[in-house]
């Protein structure tokens, strides 16, 4: 299950309070390729005219990118195979991948879930890291992705912050 990848899109954007111009350079940073005017109809809410649906591989391609933006790119031996592409079809990659973007632990995951409103045990919080199949591994519901995003929100914004509601 996977939260409206424009609605995921939105809410990075104004919680990491990015320009038009640096969501692009993320992009590239991922090797995609997208034009100004793309962009603006991926951030339009959908009842707007010229609303453009985000792909899964396009909000991929961002996280991604943001990875290679905070954390920069990976060490890796001349001689491996590289990496193969993790899509985000679910909450539990976009959870990761932004785990890994912000360079998060497992407190500051906790942190900002419960900035955003919702309280969260350890326990229930790597249940959502676990590898699908594994007997503890929990689905991350939109909720928790909300509420970690608002939390993320009020701690990179604590002056600008609104009511979530505007986002979706």
């Amino acid at each position: 299950m996977l939260m409206q990848c424009n609605l995921v899109l939105r809410r990075l954007r104004y919680a990491l309070d990015l320009r038009n111009h640096e969501m692009i350079a993320i992009f590239k940073l991922a090797e995609h390729e997208i034009t100004d005017e793309v962009l603006r109809a991926l951030l339009l809410r959908d009842q707007d005219d010229g609303f453009a649906e985000c792909s899964v591989d396009q909000l991929s391609y961002f996280l991604d990118g943001l990875i290679l933006k905070m954390r920069g790119a990976r060490e890796t031996a001349p001689d491996a195979k590289p990496m193969p592409r993790v899509l985000a079809a679910t909450n539990n990659v976009v959870m990761r991948k932004l785990r890994i973007a912000l360079d998060l632990r497992e407190e500051g995951l906790l942190e900002l879930v419960e900035l955003g409103g919702f309280k969260m045990s350890k326990h229930e919080l790597s249940a959502l890291f676990r590898k699908e199949g594994h007997k503890h591994y929990r689905a991350c519901g939109d909720q928790v992705l909300r509420y970690f995003l608002g939390g993320l929100t009020k701690k990179r914004r604590p002056d600008d912050v609104v009511e979530l509601e505007d986002f979706s």
